[in-house]
């Protein structure tokens, strides 16, 4: 029998409820047929991504935007998807010939890509060059900066996966922070604002910024550990290295990691009653947003994903193995494998339901996140 993990609800005394940017669906609508239009994936790969529905998570997070900076957020999610599903199976080397082609566009938006370069390059272009229409000088230069960073981070979880590295606690926030790609994300939240730096620079912000960012982590960590370790691709996070560290069993971790993030709870709240900004008051919607979509999306629990959120349990998933086989093949090799073993492990169990859901989650964007 599948062991049963109950997932902690570390948002029950969150203030911030449920929003989605009335443009959701006309955003969610172009955003797909400009990340189609690419041909970056398989058909198969392409309908797991859609099942993810990245769209809605950009709908939530910055559900106050107008409708160029809910599409500037959905294009963000579907920039984030193909930089990460081709990271996830490439070496250090690799991700970082693909992070340069990444920055290098950011960085020159009106400078024709090269015919034979990875198309990611042109992805980024595309997508920088519409948000810049729009953004403030501020967040332009937070968000390429912060790009950098995400780019980076990423870079350095290839590396320690090419080793097998399994971090400590600490040291895993220290990348996790950059690799979720919130940071870039918050500098979309602030597109149409012009923020001073020493407004950033209080001390009061930084720390509702660093308390935010902690809680997508763990959120995120909470939901795809089972996907994650189900495929071998574990290593990237938290559960697995507070199981590792703590010498935890899996329920162990879900419950220490829980109380972490109710500490994280009391202190950005306690934080955010010193400050009156719209900025900060996305901070706090950015955690929810995620927290709702990572249930009410296929990608971590398939279409069980209402009652996890209602029930807060799951049943372990036996190990798949993970493939370095690249995102072009990708959809079609791991997705229907995985679909067709989920369905004979679980058959006849209420698991199978969800566990065919896993195919939406091949490839793994770390986001938003």
């Amino acid at each position: 029998m599948p062991k049963t993990i109950y997932i902690p609800d570390t948002l029950r005394n969150w203030p911030w409820q449920r929003a989605v940017n009335p443009n959701y669906e006309i955003c969610k609508a172009e955003s797909a047929a400009w990340a189609e239009s690419f041909g970056a994936f398989s058909p198969k790969a392409q309908k797991a991504f859609n099942k993810c529905d990245f769209n809605l998570l950009a709908s939530m997070a910055f559900s106050k935007l107008n409708k160029d900076g809910c599409r500037v957020g959905c294009d963000l999610m579907n920039l984030f998807f193909v930089f990460d599903e081709w990271s996830d199976v490439s070496d250090a080397v690799e991700t970082r010939k693909l992070a340069d082609i990444i920055m290098d566009a950011l960085r020159n938006p009106h400078k024709p890509r090269p015919q034979d370069e990875w198309v990611g390059g042109e992805v980024t272009r595309q997508y920088w060059a519409n948000a810049i229409r729009t953004a403030t000088p501020s967040a332009q230069r937070r968000f390429v900066n912060a790009f950098d960073g995400y780019t980076a981070s990423v870079v350095q979880q290839s590396a320690d996966r090419d080793q097998n590295h399994i971090r400590t606690i600490e040291s895993y926030f220290d990348v996790r922070r950059d690799t979720i790609g919130a940071k870039p994300s918050f500098a979309v939240n602030e597109l149409h604002m012009n923020i001073p730096d020493y407004v950033m620079e209080n001390e009061v912000i930084k720390r509702l910024h660093a308390g935010c960012i902690d809680m997508l982590c763990i959120g995120n960590d909470l939901c795809s550990y089972n996907v994650e370790q189900a495929r071998g691709d574990d290593l990237h996070n938290l559960v697995t290295i507070v199981m590792h560290q703590l010498q935890l069993d899996v329920q162990g971790a879900f419950d220490w990691i829980g109380k972490l993030h109710d500490q994280l709870v009391d202190k950005f709240l306690d934080d955010y009653r010193k400050v009156v900004a719209r900025y900060v008051d996305d901070l706090g919607n950015w955690v929810r947003a995620n927290d709702q979509w990572s249930f009410e999306s296929q990608r971590y629990f398939g279409k069980d994903g209402l009652r996890v959120l209602s029930e807060r349990t799951i049943e372990q998933l036996p190990k798949q193995g993970y493939s370095s086989v690249k995102p072009d093949k990708q959809g079609v090799g791991i997705l229907s494998d995985f679909e067709d073993y989920a369905g004979r492990v679980f058959k006849g169990t209420r698991t199978a339901a969800w566990a065919l859901g896993l195919m939406a989650s091949v490839g793994a964007v770390v986001l938003l996140y």
